[in-house]
């Protein structure tokens, strides 16, 4: 009998210890679908042109600054906008933004540093809704709270 308490105590022992010594690296349980998230947006963005369909700029809509434009999400990085006489340089990504306070941890980030028009595509946008041939981008400013919407379709 004895020797049942003690085989049962040493296997509660080590089954407590084992248990104890299991962590993840994972605080919201969410990093592995991001990362394939993240994965499948950008692949998306990569084939092919895509157009500004929608453009709202905090109150006003500002999708014909963008008529005649296609834009190439290129693999390294590199964001070209052209409409067959002008060309426009920025870059894009697509990031984990675990630290933010929003509701998606991933952010489509645009940067080009002219002109002005396109300058107003700037920002870490959340990803309001995706698919191959589309994707639906919001942002909603800190400094003066309006909200701007972006939509690119293929």
């Amino acid at each position: 009998m004895k020797k049942t308490i003690n085989l049962a105590m040493l296997l509660l022992f080590a089954f407590t210890l084992l248990s104890s010594t299991c962590s993840s690296d994972d605080d919201d349980g969410n990093s592995n679908n991001n990362s394939a998230e993240i994965n499948a947006i950008t692949n998306s963005m990569e084939s092919g042109n895509w157009t500004i369909t929608y453009f709202y700029d905090t109150d006003s809509d500002e999708t014909s600054d963008f008529n005649g434009y296609t834009f190439n999400f290129a693999t390294n990085g590199v964001l070209t906008a052209t409409n067959g006489v002008n060309t426009y340089t920025g870059t894009w990504s697509v990031t984990d933004d675990s630290s933010s306070s929003s509701d998606s941890d991933i952010d489509f980030n645009i940067a080009f540093s002219s002109p002005p028009d396109f300058e107003e595509l700037s920002d870490d946008w959340d990803i309001i809704s995706y698919s191959s041939t589309e994707i639906k981008l919001v942002d909603i400013s800190g400094g003066n709270g309006g909200t701007d919407y972006l939509t690119f379709q293929k």
